[in-house]
């Protein structure tokens, strides 16, 4: 016996040594597995961000599938785990403009996109490097000769091979609707990237004027500069006579025509029943007003400010404008009542950005256009179907329900972002075509009204109440405003392209083509400045990493794909964009398991965090406590989309019972290997070996893990050990039930089950391969 069993169990002296062991033989690539593993199972790892480290929640996701892969592996599974990491592109792009702004004092504006890009390319590197150490030293028994990264090259052709193959179906369009804008990142955001936080407001009640006859209700006065009706139910009597009369009044500096139209939509009972329509700062109102044939006005800007310039609040940001208006009102004696409530406010999830419901022209995915190669079913039909019909399994099944009920409410998925880092649009207009088009262009205001022959006050007249965004120096206007001067013969569009005012444009409404390979693109050719949603290239996941689309040998052999392994959190994300995009790319499914995980929280029941002094970080308790011992804290006792509470004394318990199975070994390694088996201690055994096992073909992992802590601990240490005790015949049973117990914590506590294992045969068997102690 080594005389490190003399000495406690250290697993600072064992993790990394056994890592390497295991790395050094091959078998995480299921290519170099004994010839026994035959049917494959796949699971591909959700690629973590690459901006952070990994942190106690990606632990529980990453313990969670090692389990599922150690386990299907020993059982004789060809078994593939593939890496990899998300370039996480709105997340990644804030966090390096933070760094860039508190180094340097820059914003990437002032650096341009280039700098800024390769600055975000070098934080990247740097992260990931780190990142997969943390991972590795969680035990991951993943294949790192496949690994992946969603912004690579082989990653971008199936972005855009992806992107042309929607777009030719005609399922991705470009279109002028109201959207979330963050702006505090200054990009447009997804529904499900919306954080609501409540927070207290205020309910006003009032008169656009004294002479208007209905009072209306609302907790932002300052949209009101844009409002082109007012809103009652058809069924309230009480303002039935005023139903398609037209009103026109002075708000607050801005000439407002109201007309009074009669909606299913409104509700009767909120506030007075009648609803002031703005039509470009809200979806709602929007679509009353497309009911209607109503105008739309917008009156907030993409800097959270009053754009409408014959307002008297011009230029103010919302929140004091609103206050200032307020005023105005209490002034103009038009304010009937004021109320405190209760409000749940739209914060972006990246940057913790209020919100703004703005009218803006971009790339969206058409959800509800059947597709002809896809038997007439629509994106969603073929989503729905997808689990609806069994084919997909999601763990818990309660999660089903909100499954469904997500995608039966589902827009059209805006997918462009207006961020530099990420995936390219892949549009391109060729500047060599002699027509008119509208593009987004970038360009230098002062430099082109010198061009010109324009002041920059006239060109600020020019583009009056236009989508305009940027700071005095740089600045993005809609194409429209050089195609007025090209009308009004102040320059043509030849002198346009050859002076060099198209620096990057996003065609709209143009004759237009998306190219997947750089050999396509004309050489006169633009591409648009929005990058795609990082979902987009993260929903091609299952199959991108697996080389798509290339029919590579992976593919055939690996996809669909076993096992989804994530957060609840994600569950529409990203979980629902793998399924709608492997439907349409490849006819198939991308996985056939979903298996949820839920928070993992301080013994409170509160969310981890260091500012409530929680250790979120995973390397340092595996260092303080052994990594076997955090792995059993995460998940025993902890089901499929349930939270978990992790606290010290939970983590001590399992540090206690890494020692304990130390000491087992140490005992049974004093003994002869000698006697006969007992019959009825191995019958018990394999019995349990047969219950745990049905628990891990059944995704129920943390009963497993209970059940054999129980028997190693109190059955096999406490009983049975002490029965032993002065008994020679016991030698072959103990060793028996050693041996298989570490079979059944592999999966588990790989770490020291491996270093026992090495002890009990030899350096050359690996645990890891070994059989599984019953026939799944």
């Amino acid at each position: 016996m080594d005389e490190k069993f003399l000495k406690p169990y250290n697993p600072q002296e064992t993790e990394s040594r056994i890592y390497k062991l295991w790395e050094e033989s091959g078998f995480f690539n299921p290519d170099n597995l004994p010839k026994r593993h035959k049917e494959p199972f796949s699971v591909v790892l959700p690629p973590p961000n690459a901006t952070g480290t990994l942190h106690v929640g990606g632990s529980l996701m990453l313990v969670i599938q090692d389990i599922a892969v150690r386990f299907k592996r020993m059982i004789g599974y060809k078994t593939l785990w593939l890496p990899g990491t998300d370039h996480a592109a709105i997340a990644t792009n804030s966090k390096v403009e933070k760094i860039l702004y508190k180094e340097e004092g820059k914003s990437r504006h002032d650096i341009g996109r280039e700098a800024f890009v390769a600055k975000v390319e070098k934080f990247v590197e740097e992260n990931r490097g780190e990142l997969k150490s943390q991972i590795q030293k969680m035990g991951a028994s993943l294949d790192w000769s496949r690994e992946a990264f969603t912004f690579d090259e082989k990653r971008n052709l199936a972005v855009r091979t992806a992107f042309k193959a929607m777009y030719d179906a005609g399922l991705i369009y470009r279109g002028n609707r109201i959207i979330n804008w963050d702006p505090k990142g200054q990009t447009t955001i997804s529904d499900d990237e919306i954080v609501y936080e409540e927070r207290p407001g205020k309910l006003y009640t009032f008169k656009y004027s004294a002479d208007f006859p209905i009072a209306i209700s609302t907790t932002r006065p300052e949209t009101k500069l844009g409002d082109t009706a007012v809103a009652v139910h058809p069924s309230d009597e009480r303002y039935g006579d005023y139903v398609g009369k037209t009103y026109k009044v002075n708000f607050a500096g801005a000439d407002l025509n109201i007309k009074i139209v009669a909606d299913e939509s409104v509700d009767p009972e909120f506030g007075t029943g009648a609803l002031g329509v703005t039509p470009a700062h809200s979806q709602i109102d929007a679509e009353i007003a497309k009911r209607h044939g109503l105008p739309s006005i917008q009156v907030i800007n993409e800097y959270a400010q009053i754009s409408r310039r014959t307002s008297m609040f011009y230029g103010e940001k919302v929140s004091s404008a609103r206050e200032k208006i307020i005023n105005w009102i209490k002034e103009q004696n038009l304010l009937i009542k004021e109320e405190d409530v209760k409000q749940n406010i739209a914060t972006a999830e990246r940057t913790g950005g209020i919100i703004e419901p703005l009218p803006k022209t971009q790339w969206f995915v058409d959800v509800n256009k059947p597709i002809q190669t896809r038997g007439g079913k629509s994106l969603k039909e073929l989503m729905y179907e997808s689990v609806a019909s069994e084919y997909i399994e999601i763990l818990p099944e309660r999660f089903e329900n909100e499954y469904f009920n997500w995608i039966n409410n589902l827009h059209d998925w805006n997918i462009s972002r207006q961020i530099w880092y990420g995936h390219r649009v892949p549009i391109y207009c060729d500047l060599a075509l002699d027509v008119n088009r509208e593009a987004v262009v970038i360009f230098k205001k002062t430099d082109f009204a010198t061009k010109v022959n324009l002041t920059e006050q006239d060109l600020d007249r020019l583009i009056l109440d236009t989508d305009y965004v940027g700071t005095p120096t740089t600045s993005q206007l809609k194409a429209y405003a050089i195609k007025t001067l090209v009308d009004k013969g102040n320059l043509s569009w030849e002198w346009v392209r050859s002076n060099g005012i198209f620096n990057y444009a996003g065609v709209h409404q143009i004759e237009t083509v998306p190219f997947i390979t750089d050999k396509e693109i004309p050489p006169s050719g633009i591409i648009d400045p929005d990058t795609l949603d990082t979902w987009f290239s993260s929903g091609l996941w299952t199959f991108s990493a697996l080389g798509w689309p290339e029919q590579t040998k992976d593919m055939d052999t690996y996809h669909p794909t076993d096992l989804l392994e994530t957060g609840y959190d994600i569950l529409f994300f990203w979980v629902a964009r793998m399924i709608l995009m492997s439907q349409f790319l490849l006819g198939e499914i991308p996985f056939k398991t979903v298996y949820l995980h839920g928070l993992v929280r301080n013994e409170k029941g509160q969310k981890l965090s260091k500012s409530l002094g929680d250790n979120v970080d995973p390397v340092s308790i595996g260092n303080q406590y052994g990594t076997d011992a955090l792995r059993m804290a995460l998940i025993v006792g902890v089901g499929p989309g349930s939270d978990s509470k992790l606290s010290n004394d939970k983590l001590k318990a399992y540090k206690n019972f890494a020692n304990k199975i130390w000491n087992i070994a140490r005992f049974v390694l004093s003994k002869e290997n000698s006697g006969e088996l007992r019959k009825e201690l191995v019958e018990e055994f394999e019995a349990l070996a047969k219950d745990i096992t049905a628990d891990m073909d059944n995704y129920r992992f943390y009963i497993a893990a209970e059940k054999i802590y129980h028997y190693v601990w109190h059955r096999f240490a406490d009983e049975i050990l002490e029965e032993s005790k002065g008994k020679e015949d016991y030698g072959a049973t103990l060793y028996y039930i050693l041996e298989n117990s570490l079979k059944l914590l592999h999966p588990f506590m790989p770490f020291i089950t491996e270093e026992i294992w090495g002890e009990l045969k030899s350096k050359k068997s690996l645990l890891m391969v070994e059989n599984w102690p019953y026939e799944s």
